[in-house]
């Protein structure tokens, strides 16, 4: 282990702390990653490690030490700090004693290889990143082969959007651009679209998910822009019967990825 850090002003402490905002994270092109479980995910996932930093008597915990030895066995550098000086990196109330700093690597749709049935969720818009990490999760736990976030106020590596996705980040492909790259890769590819909206004809259970389906959700506060009423975009909707006029959008977004698993297990598989 390294030397332990006390002080608020350690210049490492200080390049890290940077990290929890999205200016840092992209001038440094790190992140961090807050919680047990999710630096295991990431782990799991090969995501590269920069180095971690360890609250005092953290290490008594059983899972804290296991991923120690998996640090130290891949020479990853661990640096003790005061408790102090953890809660200047930690994220939220919930403190593991662990928080990892690791690389950014920007994937590309352009390296995506389509499976035969394809389901891709495209995010436009959304402001909060818990509800960026919630839609995750349930994409992680209904099997969406890729999730697209396009023209995002925030970005896919905020703590609060890992920490919500439970580090199902890490499982699922995510892809950062814009909406006009991503309307053109979805034609590219041919992909049939629906866009949820509150004043949608069609209902949701009245759709018939194809072999290669977009499914595009817009911000809660402003809904998805002109831009996708297009005759090749087609609106769908979830029954309201009470006195709201719409549900949150990860709610929207599980009632939807679980339909379009729903249809897929009973399809015929090819012979």
């Amino acid at each position: 282990m390294e030397q332990r850090i006390t002080s608020l002003q350690n210049p490492r402490l200080n390049l890290a702390a940077k990290l929890r905002e999205r200016k840092g994270r992209e001038t440094q092109n790190r992140f961090l990653i807050d919680g047990l479980r999710e630096i295991e995910r990431a782990l799991n996932a090969g995501v590269s490690f920069d180095e971690v930093f360890l609250r005092d008597a953290a290490d008594q915990y059983p899972q804290v030490r296991q991923l120690l030895q998996e640090f130290q066995t891949r020479g990853i550098r661990i640096i003790p700090v005061s408790a102090r000086a953890f809660a200047k990196l930690a994220y939220g109330e919930k403190q593991d004693g662990l928080v990892a700093v690791a690389h950014t690597v920007q994937e590309s749709l352009a390296d995506f290889v389509l499976p035969p049935q394809c389901l891709v969720a495209v995010l436009v818009g959304i402001e909060k990143p818990g509800n960026i990490g919630a839609i995750l999760r349930c994409a992680d736990g209904a099997g969406v082969n890729a999730v697209i976030v396009a023209d995002g106020p925030s970005d896919l590596l905020n703590p609060n959007t890992i920490r919500a996705s439970l580090g199902t980040i890490f499982a699922v492909p995510c892809f950062a651009t814009s909406k006009v790259a991503a309307i053109a890769w979805l034609q590219q590819h041919r992909f049939e679209v629906y866009a949820a909206r509150v004043d949608a004809k069609i209902r949701y259970d009245q759709v018939q998910w194809h072999e290669r389906s977009a499914l595009v959700l817009g911000s809660e506060a402003e809904g998805l822009d002109a831009t996708w009423n297009r005759p090749d975009v087609t609106p769908i909707g979830l029954p309201m019967l009470g006195i709201a006029d719409s549900l949150n959008v990860a709610a929207t977004a599980a009632v939807l990825f679980y339909d379009q698993l729903r249809q897929r297990s009973n399809r015929p598989q090819p012979k």
